[in-house]
């Protein structure tokens, strides 16, 4: 990956680490990480990785009108797209399982993008909806708080961003013909005319990537689906909190998931170090939680959700003998 892509993000999760250990005694945050049971990660692990399997499931969902992949070959690559998204800059992982899908089932990668675009919008969707839900406890959460002290105003516009997005991508959907001249237009006034072509292919195939959201039960699916991923994660967080001592309600560990895969939207360090774990500290000690608890659990929990699904990631990459290279690279302008 690019070095600037890598130098942009260190400075960031410094910052966030800075927030996350300011004022932590080591001592005390060594005492509660060592006291902590860890056979509750396992159970908390098996939640996750069925949350996966469905989100495959909702690429295979989505991809349906282009062609029609079973899910057990969709779980493969989407275990890499997560690998690729923990350890290289800028969420590359997105296009590296849509690279690999090119290779193994010949859907273009535009196309696997624009569903997967969906899935991130939806995605957003869903952690906003985590963050109103729990509006009241909201109230909880002061400057002390830090990095979430004024959550309520992002939120604000974070709605605004996603679901303007949400609103783009279904009325380009549903009515592909105005948006094809639209395009066009664009292409022919705004680009050079040797690339006008590859780009209008590019466009064709993207809205392809578009078609299950023509029907208003496959948005209702889509939707649904996306909730049921994330009450799966948050049941992880559950879990994972069994194992320290403290305890807060699961309304409290959605707010802290919504609010946490928010600031990961912020560029960071490989990995989202920092962006993870400074809001998550943040949100717990708002309930009452000391710090040194708080910080062991969350980045225990950050480890948690990192480690196996990297590990595994890594496994089914490693089975297709590929590695993000310039000849990679290369796949995604063909």
């Amino acid at each position: 990956m690019k070095k600037w892509q890598i130098w942009l993000g260190v400075p960031i999760s410094i910052f966030f680490i800075w927030l996350a250990l300011r004022g932590l005694h080591l001592e005390d945050f060594w005492n509660a990480v060592q006291k902590a049971n860890y056979i509750w990660l396992l159970p908390g692990i098996g939640v996750y990785f069925i949350g996966v399997w469905i989100r495959a499931w909702r690429w295979h969902y989505l991809l349906g009108p282009i062609k029609k992949i079973p899910t057990k070959t969709m779980f493969p690559i989407t275990t890499i797209g997560y690998m690729g998204n923990n350890i290289y800059p800028a969420r590359a992982g997105e296009v590296l399982r849509a690279v690999i899908l090119k290779r193994r089932e010949g859907v273009p990668v535009s196309a696997s993008l624009a569903t997967i675009i969906v899935e991130r919008i939806f995605d957003g969707v869903v952690m906003l909806a985590f963050v109103f839900v729990n509006l009241s406890e909201l109230a909880k959460l002061t400057g002390a708080s830090g990095f979430v002290g004024n959550i309520q105003q992002v939120a604000i516009y974070g709605t605004g961003i996603f679901l303007g997005a949400l609103a783009v991508f279904l009325l380009a959907a549903m009515f592909p013909q105005v948006t094809v001249k639209i395009g066009t237009w664009v292409i022919e006034h705004l680009t050079p005319q040797r690339l006008h072509e590859k780009i209008g292919g590019i466009m064709h195939k993207f809205l392809d990537g578009l078609a299950s959201l023509r029907s208003p039960f496959n948005v209702l699916m889509v939707f649904f689906t996306s909730v049921i991923i994330w009450l799966l994660e948050t049941g992880k967080y559950w879990f994972v909190m069994h194992a320290f001592n403290f305890n807060v309600s699961f309304f409290a560990l959605m707010l802290m998931n919504g609010i946490v895969n928010l600031a990961t939207t912020i560029p960071s360090a490989p990995g989202y170090i920092g962006t993870f774990d400074a809001p998550g500290i943040a949100v717990l000690t708002a309930y009452g939680v000391d710090q040194a608890t708080a910080a062991g659990y969350t980045l225990t929990l950050h480890v948690a959700l990192w480690l196996p699904i990297t590990i595994l990631g890594a496994y089914y990459l490693a089975r297709e003998g590929i590695k993000w290279s310039d000849t990679l690279r290369t796949e995604i302008e063909k």
